[in-house]
């Protein structure tokens, strides 16, 4: 899903809890037998991967269905015939995860704004809103009042809370998506985006103070994506953990900026700008609007397994296996990649499948070369290499939080997860984005190693985006894992950076969550092979690091990697 980040290519490793931070270092020179593999990674290749997962066959990857389970079964083929080990569930590749769909019916299904004064005013699906109901139940019913709370963030650690003096139990929540503005890198991370900017974050922070639903206004710059893409991703099937047990609310939904104006003009209060300036002010409270939300929410519940493929290039150093220093303990490398996509569109005339080449079949095809090539070595490596193709990725990241919680080996023994998520085949990149290295005690191999790649390590050039807490790695970071994506920056050989960054604003008008993301015969793949060399390199040095990785000491992370560390040894 990642919106200029990389692909979903996890690596884990783990070790002993040495907590020291690393300096800066001279890479390890790799064996010739793994420069030798990591030169047999083949542009080609890739493109063929990409060519077959985002073919109409797989009908846009959706978990859960005919086009996802062929996907997790190609990939899990491609696994077994470079023979690396089942690392899934009963001796396969397959870590099954039970799910349930909630698919809302258009027309069955009723959203209407009412005010004490003034006739109702009714929404239409799709161009005015998208909702979903999280909880099982087929028909809800809603007639409550909204309350405004603001950008709904309740964050201790920066003296703010926009639920502060008001009940919301029983009620809508209306919020606006992103973070609370600031230049301040010490609130809310001045430019960039936290956690409490994401919509996941206000869905679960209003369910969490007991409302009924919550409606996120939409604004482009503040979402960093248009309304085609809220309206894509929504207007399909919306897919949840059927095990989870974290409160939830029975109505998640977005509303378009204009209709935010109708709501607050019906309240008689200015428009959305003006409120939403205002709710980025100290002293904002929240209100209870003279507006209340009737709805008739009818779904489609569907209950459905789709698995996380999850494949080992065994090391010498396992689990209950012999093992040279880190007291014993595999130091394993995971790289991930997130398969699915959004599927098909029943509701759209002529093309609707969602077939995501570059989002991300692309990342699959690394994956799947990075796996061919560690398996290739004749020599098992020192410590594990995990691969893991995960699911449910654009339902919210809920395959990589299933592996998260029930990883392959302790996540006290994994080290680093290396993340690849929708690398763009625009040419060969003179730049890579490795946005929350930083943030990890690895930090100074990753730029050393940049260097030998004759790369600039360049900072998330939208970092308002939220980027991190988009792909699957930040569901490993959740439970400790030092955690990046790796991806290219907008300077590729033969152009300048205005020609990459032209490239990559037209994907995400045009392509990105469309219909349009489809792969073309005139697609370069070069640097996804040299993003998965990168990768493999960086997996060596990882594999061959005298200490494990930590989190940076304050990092919001670095508490669960304790805790990992901790359990690992007992």
């Amino acid at each position: 899903m990642k919106l200029r980040l990389i692909l979903t290519t996890a690596v884990f490793v783990s070790c002993m809890p040495h907590l020291a931070q690393v300096s800066a270092q001279t890479p390890t020179a790799l064996p010739p037998a793994v420069t030798a593999g990591a030169k047999s990674i083949d542009p080609e290749n890739i493109r063929a991967h990409v060519k077959f997962l985002s073919d109409d066959l797989l009908e846009g990857r959706a978990p859960g269905v005919r086009g996802g389970d062929l996907a997790a079964k190609y990939i899990a083929t491609q696994f077994a015939l470079y023979g690396l080990k089942p690392g899934g569930d009963n001796g396969t590749y397959f870590q099954q995860i039970n799910f349930f769909g909630m698919t809302t019916k258009r027309d069955a299904t009723t959203f209407a704004l009412v005010s004490t004064s003034g006739a109702p005013i009714p929404l239409r699906f799709g161009s005015d809103y998208v909702v979903n109901n999280p909880r099982h139940t087929p028909i809800v019913d809603i007639d409550a009042p909204i309350v405004f709370v603001g950008y709904g963030v309740t964050a201790p650690e920066y003296n703010w809370d926009d639920y502060a003096g008001i009940d919301v139990r029983g009620k809508l929540v209306l919020v606006i998506v992103g973070d609370p503005p600031s230049d301040d890198p010490k609130f809310f991370a001045g430019k960039a985006m936290t956690y409490y900017g994401r919509w996941t974050y206000k869905f679960e922070q209003a369910a969490r103070k007991g409302a009924i639903g919550a409606l996120i206004i939409h604004r482009t710059d503040l979402a960093s994506y248009p309304w085609t893409v809220v309206e894509n991703s929504w207007g399909g099937e919306k897919t949840y953990l059927a095990d989870d047990t974290t409160p939830q609310a029975a109505a998640t939904a977005w509303i378009h900026h204009d209709i935010a104006d109708k709501l607050f003009a019906a309240a008689h209060l200015p428009n959305a700008d003006a409120e939403i300036e205002a709710a980025g002010k100290r002293g904002f409270k929240a209100v209870e609007l003279p507006i209340h939300l009737k709805a008739h929410i009818d779904s489609t519940v569907r209950p459905y397994q789709s698995p996380n493929v999850v494949g080992i290039v065994p090391g010498v150093c396992q689990p209950g296996g012999i093992c040279a220093g880190l007291g014993g303990k595999d130091q394993a490398v995971l790289y991930s990649a997130h398969y699915d996509h959004l599927g098909m569109d029943p509701t759209k005339s002529g093309d609707n499948i969602y077939n995501g080449a570059a989002d991300n079949a692309t990342g699959c095809g690394i994956l799947l070369e990075l796996a061919r090539a560690w398996a290739s070595l004749k020599t098992p490596p020192p410590h594990s290499v995990i691969f893991a193709a995960v699911t449910a990725e654009e339902q919210g990241l809920l395959g990589s939080e299933y592996l998260g919680q029930h990883p392959p080996i302790l996540a006290g023994q994994i080290a680093l997860d290396l993340n690849y998520d929708d690398l763009q085949p625009f040419g060969d990149p003179q730049q890579v984005s490795v946005t929350g290295a930083e943030r990890t005690s690895f930090y100074p191999t990753v730029e050393a190693t940049a260097k030998q790649f004759g790369m600039a390590i360049v900072p998330d050039p939208h970092p308002e985006a939220g980027h991190y807490y988009r792909s699957d790695h930040f569901s490993l970071a959740r439970v400790g894992i030092p955690s990046f994506s790796i991806g290219e920056g907008t300077l590729f050989a033969g152009h300048d950076a205005a020609w990459g960054l032209a490239k990559e604003d037209d994907y995400v008008a045009h392509r990105y969550h469309n219909v349009t993301d489809n792969y073309t015969p005139d697609m370069d793949f070069t640097g996804d092979a040299k993003m998965a060399r990168f990768g493999m390199t960086l997996g060596w040095q990882a594999l061959t690091a005298p200490h494990t990785t930590t989190w940076r000491s304050g990092d919001e992370f670095e508490p669960a990697r304790t805790r990992s560390l901790t359990q690992s040894t007992k």
